[in-house]
């Protein structure tokens, strides 16, 4: 019998998978493939207007495209520290994420005086990607930055979706729900979206800046009731909240408006795209591939436990199982994309990609699964919670490892500490910063049991 496949070369196959779906959504490729003269149209001015993580990329695509003199004044582009880089024509502001921050508050009144002094027959361009609810904070009424980061913070903390917060995000912000085109109007606005959100809903994308939002104040507070934070919220953002179910400030924009007569939209990225490229990817390299989900969501360290019982244990043998594994079946990619969330009873460091990868390992080494398998969990920005690391990716000796080096898996995890584990044991990926940002990707390599 054949020797069973190498799991380094199985850990080179999954980080080799992961990048083509983060290549899948490179944000300069993309605006340049729809950024066509037509959609500049016959506008006296163009107002490029940029936020995100993919920020600068989309940016300087779009300025090699739009003709210098059509340019009004510089470009503005808001970008988290990492991704900042220099653009012609184009001002470059360094913000917060994922807690905003004054520099970001400072790109965001800059973006807001802009739009405002567009004309009738001039054109905002409006350039979205991942992470620009947090890069472009411009709170409502009486509400500090201080106390939307709070807010933000407590939001995070308590496991609220990307859904949940954004809906919060409109309700506190002159910027997100439908703000920027309130304020852009009467002039055009045309908005190129890269998406990092699960079935593209492109009025939670940054939290809808150019879009009708159908969520109300209502809406808002309840979020913070089934958290079981509500007492916990700023007392500014309270009764910011509940003036507006009151009706006593006015609602996000929503559909019909009049606002949006002269606004249109373009998804030029997204998690699907990046996880069917994963799939292209996976079948070059000779793997049976499967999509497990292309909406993964929930607690990270549930979705892995679910992910083993599922589809390793059915595949995998036991230890201590007669027979050995066949290089006759072919090894198996099942494949997934998503954005998981985590619950913070620890105070350790990591991020949900690291903690489900952790979990993975753990869960299959409370099953007693044997075999070769692979297991990678990372965001495509390149940065997985308040850590320099993408996410983790695991393996057979995982545990082992963690274990020689001298610390105890199920406890770090426990404290929320997927970092330290996963550092002690060699299994962090670390891309840098990527300068995208579509949510998350999963790979799971395996050898099938015959």
């Amino acid at each position: 019998m054949s020797p069973l496949p190498d799991p380094a070369l199985m850990r080179q196959d999954a980080v080799s998978i992961f990048q083509a779906g983060i290549t899948a959504a490179d944000p300069y490729q993309a605006v340049k493939r729809y950024l066509a003269p037509e959609l500049l149209g016959n506008y006296s001015k163009v107002h490029l207007i940029a936020f995100g993580k993919a920020a600068c990329a989309m940016a300087q695509a779009a300025q090699e495209i739009i003709p210098a003199d059509r340019l009004a004044g510089k470009g503005i582009a808001v970008t988290n520290y990492e991704n900042v880089t220099r653009i012609d024509n184009v001002e470059v502001i360094g913000a917060a994420h994922p807690l905003p921050d004054a520099a970001g508050l400072n790109g965001a009144l800059i973006i807001a005086d802009r739009v405002q002094n567009a004309q009738q027959n001039e054109l905002v361009l409006v350039l979205v990607s991942g992470g620009g609810s947090a890069l472009i904070p411009y709170p409502a009424g009486q509400i500090t930055l201080q106390e939307k980061i709070i807010t933000t913070d407590l939001l995070l903390a308590s496991g609220a979706t990307i859904n949940q917060i954004n809906c919060v995000r409109k309700h506190l912000s002159q910027l997100k729900g439908g703000g920027l085109a309130r304020l852009a109007a009467p002039a055009h606005v045309h908005a190129l979206i890269l998406s990092d959100v699960l079935g593209d809903d492109l009025s939670a994308i940054a939290s809808g800046p150019t879009v009708a939002d159908n969520s109300t104040y209502a809406d808002a507070i309840e979020v913070f009731k089934v958290k079981g934070v509500w007492e916990q919220v700023p007392i500014n953002v309270r009764k910011h909240l509940e003036q507006g179910k009151l009706g006593n400030i006015a609602e996000t924009p929503k559909p019909g408006d009049y606002i949006f007569k002269n606004t249109g939209h373009t998804l030029i990225g997204s998690n699907t795209i990046s996880v069917n490229a994963m799939l292209q990817a996976a079948k070059n390299l000779d793997y049976e591939t499967e999509l497990y989900s292309d909406h993964l969501c929930g607690e990270a360290r549930t979705v892995a436990a679910t992910l083993v019982a599922q589809c390793v244990e059915r595949r995998l043998p036991k230890a201590g199982a007669l027979g050995e594994v066949s290089l006759q079946n072919k090894p198996i990619a099942l494949l997934a994309g998503g954005e998981t969330t985590v619950t913070l009873k620890g105070n350790g460091r990591g991020g949900r990609n690291q903690e489900m990868a952790l979990a993975f390992a753990i869960a299959v080494e409370q099953h007693g699964l044997t075999g070769n398998w692979v297991f990678l969990s990372g965001g495509t920005d390149g940065r997985d919670g308040p850590t320099d690391a993408a996410g983790g990716i695991v393996d057979r000796n995982t545990i082992k490892r963690m274990v020689q080096a001298g610390v105890n898996p199920i406890e770090l995890l426990e404290n929320n500490d997927s970092y330290t584990a996963l550092k002690a044991s060699g299994d962090l990926v670390n891309t840098g910063a990527t300068g995208t940002n579509v949510a998350d990707l999963q790979i799971l390599l395996i050898q099938p049991a015959p």
